[in-house]
């Protein structure tokens, strides 16, 4: 079997896996879906005033799409992780042709298209029920890559607590206990102006930050305006911030897939 057909054949028995349980399926749509009718819809945002939702409505999105992006991975990647070496599937993996990170790649490839469509359902939601303003361009493009390595970089941590976890149990409290900080902590639903001075900088320590700050610089408009002869000129600087960010975002990709296939059990 060449590369191409060993992933091909894992992705789609992953895939079958996956809408098999039909649990899995509904909760990764339906979890966002609530989040956003609750502070999106109930609570709102309040831009004239202070308090957690301050910011505007569009300032938010990529922490509703954060959700999914963060949590759905470590989950599901860390359970199929503990399933299989709990099940000695990792044995039996290990006389075929398919390598370990083959493998975990099929499960990432797998995450992706199911996060990426949840992505899609969370988007349209937000704009028509939050009624956040998006910034349409080119730019909007770049949704894509910063869901799909973000998705990526998360395969690789679920597959990282999915190898060294006790148990299947062990697996959602360590993901709980990762998904549930890096999600507020991470330039989403609070604001660094309503952090300690001290704890900013530690922002930049969370990988889904730059997912967040590379997704709202590509969701709102972000160009500077100044006035010249009564004409309302936008100007921006030369390297777009969104591309620093997807650049530091596929570098931590990278080196969490890596560091996550070569965690998975091995079969001496």
């Amino acid at each position: 079997m060449t590369f191409v057909s060993r992933v091909r054949a894992e992705t789609t028995a992953a895939a079958l896996g996956f809408l098999r349980r039909r649990t899995a399926v509904f909760f990764t749509f339906f979890f966002p879906v609530i989040i956003i009718l609750i502070f999106g819809a109930l609570v709102q945002t309040n831009p004239t005033g202070g308090g957690l939702f301050s910011e505007p409505p569009v300032y938010y999105l990529p922490a509703y799409i954060g959700v999914v992006v963060l949590f759905t991975p470590l989950s599901r990647v860390g359970s199929e992780v503990a399933r299989h070496r709990d099940d000695n599937r990792f044995e039996k993996l290990a006389t075929t042709p398919l390598r370990r990170w083959e493998w975990l790649l099929a499960q990432t490839a797998v995450n992706v298209a199911i996060i990426g469509a949840a992505a899609l359902v969370i988007f349209a939601l937000v704009v028509f029920v939050s009624g956040a303003q998006v910034a349409v361009g080119p730019e909007l493009l770049a949704l894509v890559p910063f869901v799909a390595l973000a998705v990526t970089l998360f395969c690789g941590v679920g597959a990282i607590l999915g190898s060294v976890a006790g148990s299947q149990d062990g697996v959602i409290a360590a993901a709980n206990g990762i998904a549930i900080p890096l999600l507020f902590l991470s330039e989403t639903f609070v604001t660094p102006e309503q952090l300690p001075d001290w704890f900013v900088p530690v922002l930049d320590l969370s990988p889904l930050t730059y997912f967040s700050r590379g997704v709202r610089e590509v969701t709102t408009p972000q160009m500077a305006a100044y006035a010249d002869g009564g004409i309302l000129v936008q100007h921006g600087p030369a390297v777009a911030p969104w591309l620093l960010n997807l650049v530091v975002l596929t570098v931590l990709a990278v080196a969490f897939f890596a560091v996550g296939a070569f965690a998975l059990p091995r079969t001496d």
